[in-house]
């Protein structure tokens, strides 16, 4: 059980791993696997817990309800399986700044925090708009031959490429 104690796993161990973790979803709750659902349902709960009894009222959300379902855990999951993976590593640090972002634009927190937060909207936004995230189109979609995925994931290493260059 060393493996699980490496800062680094090898690609193609954890790329299979995804690849049966993907088949085992599909065969299990018969979904594709993806989790910017997840954060769109958030955006409901808050609403409705804000609102109280009027609600999320937006036809997106008779679709998708502002429940607590498995994408949650799938994404609460994430961030479990992420931190016990740096401690048992032993690559845990707090850091607000990562040193490559230092480098680049300073020490400010401030503007570190306000980045990332626009660059989350805008995944969010983008993520919705084009029905699936990520791991929605870059990993099942693909999987299950869809065009529109294979186009998504052609865009999100070229926007990956191009956001590396601008920024570092």
């Amino acid at each position: 059980m060393g493996w699980l104690s490496e800062v680094r796993w090898s690609p193609y161990a954890v790329g299979i791993g995804i690849g049966i973790l993907s088949w085992f979803t599909f065969l299990v709750s018969g979904k594709a696997l993806g989790c910017s659902t997840t954060f769109a349902r958030g955006a409901g709960m808050i609403e409705k817990t804000l609102k109280g009894s009027k609600g999320p009222t937006r036809l997106y959300f008779e679709e998708y309800a502002p429940v607590v379902d498995w994408q949650w855990m799938l994404v609460l999951g994430m961030v479990a399986g992420g931190f016990l993976s740096s401690i048992l590593s032993g690559d845990f640090q707090w850091q607000w700044i990562p040193g490559r972002w230092e480098a680049a634009f300073g020490t400010g927190r401030l503007l570190r925090v306000g980045v990332a937060a626009i660059g989350g909207v805008i995944l969010g936004f983008g993520s919705r708009w084009a029905g699936g995230c990520t791991s929605g189109h870059g990993i099942s979609g693909t999987m299950q031959l869809a065009v529109s995925s294979w186009i998504s994931a052609v865009c999100f290493f070229i926007g990956g490429v191009a956001a590396a260059r601008l920024l570092f």
